[in-house]
């Protein structure tokens, strides 16, 4: 692990995912941009990618856990049934592809989601029937770029839901991406086994992390959360963009 076999180096990523953590558990996204570049430096980008899902699946399967009876499971399976076999797709194209310019592509749609946000039409409700296209599209993108969380979180906010039921169906539907695609990424050998326990080490981080958030979430108004939301989405868009 280049640059960060030290103790202190592993205390910096440790941290950083409790944070990453705290701030997903909070806000259902945001997450994988504090951790994806942190991880791309410590072991390039090409290996930060897989461990980053692994550990992400261990950070959603807590969140989803602890908002379990919030969990909207008609929406979260309908998401499913497009993001699944479009992560897998992903998975096999990330090997060889560049993912740059898809970055900045979800970087400019998000800006167009937080302005769609406040204008009439932004805000009704998403249509439950377009939830399987979506699916496809953020499953593809989560593949290819390494997350989604963002483009997820704008589905899901689009229909409405209180903020425990966004958190933890966003969380459900998460923990199917990323468990196809380790399945994908260690078949095509994109994901070794060091690195997968390394994944897994850092994902106990983001387990802590989804307690810290789902704490702040039960104490944060309805109000001030789609101000958080919206910011983080801003701030996720500008990174995106810069890429």
């Amino acid at each position: 692990m280049s640059g960060a076999g030290t103790i202190g180096a592993w205390f910096l990523l440790l941290a950083c995912g409790w944070l990453a953590g705290t701030i997903s558990g909070a806000a259902g996204f945001g997450g994988a941009l504090i951790l994806l570049p942190v991880l791309a430096f410590a072991v390039g980008g090409k290996a930060a990618v897989p461990m980053l899902t692994v550990a992400q699946l261990l950070g959603n399967l807590s969140r989803a856990g602890f908002g379990r009876r919030e969990i909207r499971w008609r929406p979260a399976g309908l998401f499913c049934l497009g993001a699944v076999p479009a992560s897998v797709a992903g998975a096999r194209l990330f090997v060889g592809l560049e993912s740059a310019v898809v970055l900045r592509f979800v970087g400019g749609l998000l800006l167009l989601v937080v302005a769609l946000r406040h204008t009439r039409l932004g805000r009704r409700k998403l249509p439950v029937g377009l939830l399987v296209p979506v699916g496809a599209v953020v499953g593809l993108v989560s593949a290819v770029a390494g997350s989604a969380g963002p483009l997820g979180a704008a589905a899901f906010l689009g229909l409405g839901l209180p903020p425990q039921g966004y958190v933890a169906s966003e969380a459900a539907t998460a923990v199917a991406m990323h468990a196809t695609k380790s399945l994908v990424y260690g078949r095509y050998g994109a994901l070794t086994l060091e690195d997968g326990l390394r994944g897994l080490l850092l994902g106990g981080s983001l387990v802590l992390g989804s307690w810290t958030g789902r704490k702040v979430l039960d104490r944060l108004p309805e109000r001030w959360f789609g101000i958080l939301v919206e910011v983080l989405l801003l701030v996720s868009a500008v990174a995106l963009l810069r890429g």
